[in-house]
């Protein structure tokens, strides 16, 4: 693929008016708000969505027990809480996810440990986390990472041997399986996200779910101020947040989730066009997807140019791809084991307690920060036309390195 890159003045491959827009109207949203906002029911404790909701979503994802809340960043901190997360504990994460995965340890007082990632896939590392292991380490966190499921057999035989709970943070893969069986309750906890840019969304909101009914009602009583099922509006048993889903926000995720499978199947057809497409351009790299993970959450497509990233200038090509009019390519995570906000926090917990800092050694983490290109999930709701221009747009591109060595250069001064 030749011709002048559209970054420095040439045309560009795509028209981006046609690309999909996200969050979307997919089914009956508006009939749904419309129900909840005649019915005068708008709070979760005096309505039926909400509760509705939660069963059928936990029923989609093969759950026994679903308690829905604010956001995935809460149903993270109120997992940890009811799996006896507490002050000084240390909890094990990726570094390679988003920073609520590592912030929610912080939330409740205990410390994240940073586990490396494996570079084909982006998904925490077992071996690595079974050398973080300490007399302070109580959970483990499996982020199932653009819709790919984490190795849960190596991360539950792990757990088991530490007696450690296991918390999946599915907030990018509802829908996706491991071995045949739906992520959430898996692992002890499984907590999902339905923010603007999710598969599956209200805006906001989030949920946990469970197999075990003694966690389920901790998490119930997490969200709803300490109280607990069947019991009185004044009965708190236990400290507890106001934490509640809207009943409006439950609406629209029913309305949402019965659309998402044929969205899913829609996804899942893209991305494999996609890489078939993108298979063949050097210097590119497409995730590996295990053959464990038996239904892919296809939230983010995933890619490396790993001669860019050694060289700095993976973001001067995210630049020339946008410029192209790939809408939906961006850089990605930043490695939490350097962030200045969480390790400030992490630190002055360690300190305080009189406990050792975690080592923070994470190098794969590092490569990919560096060199990983993502496309969004309204990329793979794009029409076939669009996801041949996208792989037309890469092979142009990656083909004009020393354009893009220039370009950095000169912006550079």
């Amino acid at each position: 693929m030749s011709g002048t890159l559209a970054l420095l003045g040439g045309s560009p491959l795509l028209d981006t008016t046609t690309y999909p827009a996200w969050p979307a109207v997919v089914g009956d949203e508006v009939a749904a708000a419309e129900r909840v906002l005649t019915s005068g029911a708008w709070g979760s404790n005096v309505g039926g969505e909400v509760k509705a909701f939660e069963r059928e979503f936990a029923e989609f994802q093969q759950a026994p027990h679903g308690t829905a809340t604010v956001n995935g960043t809460i149903a993270l901190v109120a997992a940890l809480k009811a799996a006896g997360v507490g002050l000084g504990d240390e909890v094990i994460v990726p570094s390679y996810t988003f920073i609520a995965t590592a912030a929610a340890a912080l939330m409740i007082g205990a410390v994240p440990v940073f586990a490396d990632v494996r570079a084909d896939d982006h998904l925490i590392d077992p071996e690595h986390v079974a050398t973080l292991v300490t007399p302070r380490t109580r959970a483990v966190i499996a982020v199932h990472l653009a819709g790919a499921v984490a190795d849960m057999d190596a991360l539950a035989a792990i757990a088991q041997k530490h007696g450690l709970r296991l918390i999946e943070d599915a907030a990018q893969a509802a829908g996706a399986s491991y071995r045949g069986r739906r992520v959430g309750a898996i692992g002890d906890i499984g907590t999902f996200s339905f923010q603007s840019s999710k598969n599956l969304t209200s805006g906001e909101g989030g949920i946990m779910l469970t197999a075990d009914p003694a966690l389920a009602e901790a998490l119930y009583s997490f969200v709803n101020v300490g109280r607990v099922p069947g019991g009185g509006w004044y009965e708190h048993r236990t400290l507890g947040y106001n934490l509640r889903l809207t009943e409006l926000q439950g609406a629209v995720l029913r309305a949402q989730l019965a659309a998402f499978p044929a969205l899913q199947e829609r996804r899942e057809r893209a991305a494999v066009r996609l890489d078939a497409a993108l298979a063949g351009i050097d210097g590119l790299r497409l995730a590996r997807v295990d053959a464990s993970t038996t239904e892919h959450g296809r939230h983010l497509h995933m890619l490396r140019v790993p001669g860019l990233g050694e060289q700095g200038l993976r973001d001067a090509a995210v630049a020339a791809l946008k410029a192209e009019g790939v809408a939906g390519a961006f850089g990605g995570y930043v490695p939490l084991h350097r962030s200045e906000a969480l390790l400030g926090e992490a630190d002055a917990i360690a300190d305080r307690l009189g406990q050792p800092r975690p080592a923070r050694e994470c190098p794969v983490t590092d490569t990919l920060c560096a060199d990983t290109i993502w496309l969004d999930q309204r990329t793979l709701l794009a029409d076939d036309d669009h996801l041949d221009g996208v792989a037309e747009a890469f092979a142009k591109v990656l083909s004009q390195e020393d354009a893009l060595r220039d370009h950095v250069k000169k912006e550079n001064g």
